[in-house]
């Protein structure tokens, strides 16, 4: 008889692993995600690349990924995973004391951020999210993200173009001045938009002079 892959009330089943290097914090997390019904949790490491190999294996939905750990840490792991298993959502479980970290977070690959003390509602909901593809920020997290932290979202030619967009350059003539495609600028001046979270290209370059991340 095939797995139901539904928990008891019909809401698709999410399966979860969970990374981090303290026993008694994966006790906590299994522990707070027994309480939901349509979450199971298949399986935990205590470091990157235990996770990265138990994540291939095992195919979860979902890596609840802790950030610093020996060895391979979090922020690795989950560039390693999104390569060798893009299927599968990462969600960084941060304390709020690494937010500087998040910069680093989006370039690896993560679906997602929730911040270890956050509440189970939060947790379920962040979860829920990453797992069907969506993005996800922990609201305790937006600031870290919105000010005083964009520069560190942005890669070094990411803010590079950002600041030709500003001083009124097209895509042709940054792709020109920086012996690149015009298919690559986009595909830059895209991951920009996305995470200053900026309608256009005006928008974005008023963003960043605002945040100081061009000048």
């Amino acid at each position: 008889m095939p797995e139901d892959d539904s928990a008891a009330d019909g809401t698709p089943e999410i399966t979860c692993l969970i990374v981090d290097d303290h026993e008694v914090v994966r006790e906590g997390l299994r522990l707070s995600l027994s309480r939901a019904p349509h979450i199971r949790v298949i399986g935990e490491a205590a470091d990157g690349a235990s996770a990265v190999a138990l994540a291939e294996r095992r195919k979860p939905d979902v890596v609840i990924m802790d950030v610093r750990m020996p060895g391979m840490d979090g922020l690795e792991a989950t560039k390693l995973l999104t390569e060798k298993a893009p299927e599968v959502a990462v969600l960084i479980f941060t304390a709020y004391s690494e937010r500087s970290l998040l910069g680093r977070g989006l370039e690896s690959g993560a679906k997602g951020y929730i911040l270890k003390e956050a509440p189970h509602p939060t947790l379920l909901r962040a979860i829920e999210k990453v797992a069907t593809g969506e993005g996800y920020v922990d609201p305790a997290l937006m600031p870290a993200f919105l000010t005083g932290k964009g520069e560190d979202m942005l890669t070094g030619r990411e803010r590079e173009i950002l600041q030709l967009l500003a001083d009124g350059m097209s895509n042709a003539d940054a792709a020109k001045q920086l012996f690149i495609s015009q298919e690559t600028v986009k595909s830059h001046v895209r991951h920009i938009l996305t995470k200053l979270e900026a309608d256009t290209r005006t928008h974005a370059v008023a963003i960043a002079l605002r945040e100081a991340i061009i000048d």
